[in-house]
């Protein structure tokens, strides 16, 4: 279960990181923004997204020690998206021992 949830998570964050070069290389989100802000459904996604974001930092903020830690994990998904969010996954399901469930992933860390 461990590998099949890291594999998901990194072709999440792989993909995430192509559509973003390739909507990037297309318009820069900066001119996009104009008429992305003056559409309903694109805002209300917008914040459905940052919502989300924001909750799964909180896992994070409770997983993680440290202030440091957890304040460049939420500069990194609030910048990043869903390619940090698959990012840390993928390393925390990495950090657990063979002998771990996957489940293992949503205690506190310790060391």
């Amino acid at each position: 279960m461990k590998t099949l949830l890291k594999l998901v998570a990194a072709a999440i964050s792989l993909f995430m990181l192509a559509v973003t070069i390739r909507t990037s290389m297309a318009e820069s989100l900066w001119a996009a923004w104009p008429t992305y802000a003056a559409n309903p459904w694109a805002m209300a996604t917008f914040w459905d997204a940052y919502c989300g974001f924001t909750l799964f930092w909180l896992w994070i903020a409770f997983r993680e020690r440290t202030w440091p830690v957890r304040t460049l994990w939420l500069l990194l998904v609030f910048a990043l998206g869903n390619i940090a969010t698959g990012a840390y996954l993928f390393i925390a399901l990495s950090q657990l021992r063979a002998e771990q469930p996957a489940s293992d992933v949503f205690a506190r860390r310790t060391a």
